[in-house]
């Protein structure tokens, strides 16, 4: 990094954080503190108004930014979002690329843009995930979602749960306040929400919401709540076991069900067990790895099991 870089590197962290000390700039820029003095006397004198207060650091004059490049509070969130994708997601140099784009674009946006942007990064956290694809139905709910979190409005939508042989196709209307939403690899983008009817937080798959409306009411966050370190109860009590054939091992631990819950190799195959709500949860996906898994428990999950492959014969 030559001197004219390095100056403006000095301005944008200045102006991502109200105060920084020489040795603070010094350990991001990978100079000496010495340096940094004589940076700050350059920029001075190049007439950037940067302020010292002894003791405490540097920083800029209120209202100071780099022209001409200006950002709209959802611009913002785009950028910043893809660059935490991006640095999240891939190998360790373009990550370092991510990570200075990100501190970059902060530093482009004036104050009360930057921190709008920060209260809605907030709300939005990105799990680890390798495919980027997402249901269309996801696509429609989301804008709807984020508004109702951006404006603080509760959401009211209609919400289809389906469990194979348990009650059919579940509908129930439901009134939310929207406290944020997670994406991970089994259930895709989830809203956390606390839900009026429940009255407790829940989790609603976006790919199953339709028809959401922003309603009039108004709600506020929790001050206790912090989706990034909320975990959600656990209410998986049914134990589930299972015998896959060894050749299919690999597929099995790369499938890596959100159920799954210890394995072992023995000499008969591989021993999985798994944890539910309610067995049901499995059956399409144990019926998708054909005679190379045998379900060996609860004695009335197999019966379920083998009634749906003789209507599956039934069909043949």
């Amino acid at each position: 990094m030559n001197k004219t870089e390095r100056l403006l590197a000095i301005v944008m962290e200045l102006q991502r954080s109200k105060l920084l000390t020489a040795d603070a700039l010094a350990e991001v820029l990978g100079v000496s503190a010495r340096t940094i003095y004589r940076d700050m006397q350059a920029l001075s004198e190049a007439g950037v108004p940067v302020m010292s207060e002894t003791g405490s650091g540097y920083s800029l004059m209120e209202g100071y930014f780099l022209p001409p490049i200006s950002f709209t509070v959802d611009e913002a969130v785009s950028l910043l979002l893809g660059a935490e994708f991006i640095e999240k997601r891939f190998d360790p140099a373009v990550r370092h690329s991510a990570r200075s784009s990100h501190r970059k674009i902060e530093a482009l946006l004036s104050r009360p843009i930057r921190e709008e942007t920060s209260r809605i990064q907030g709300s939005i956290r990105l799990l680890q995930k390798d495919e980027l694809d997402i249901l269309t139905r996801e696509k429609l709910n989301l804008g709807s979602i984020r508004e109702a979190m951006r404006e603080g409005k509760k959401l009211r939508f209609t919400y289809h749960k389906g469990v194979a042989g348990v009650d059919g196709n579940r509908v129930t209307e439901r009134t939310v306040s929207p406290f944020g939403l997670a994406h991970d690899e089994q259930n895709g983008w989830l809203l956390l929400a606390f839900c009026d009817l429940r009255e407790d937080i829940r989790h609603f798959r976006v790919s199953r919401i339709s028809d959401p409306v922003l309603t009039d009411e108004t709600f506020q966050l929790p001050d206790n709540f912090d989706l990034h370190s909320y975990r959600p109860k656990d209410t998986r009590s049914i134990r589930v076991c299972a015998i896959f054939n060894p050749a299919v091992i690999d597929k099995v631990e790369e499938a890596n069900n959100y159920y799954m819950e210890t394995t072992e190799s023995k000499e008969d195959g591989y021993h999985v067990t798994f944890r539910v709500r309610q067995p049901e949860e499995l059956l399409s996906w144990f019926l998708g790895w054909g005679a190379d898994v045998v379900v060996t428990e609860p004695e009335s999950f197999k019966h379920r099991v083998k009634e749906e492959i003789a209507k599956m014969k039934e069909r043949y």
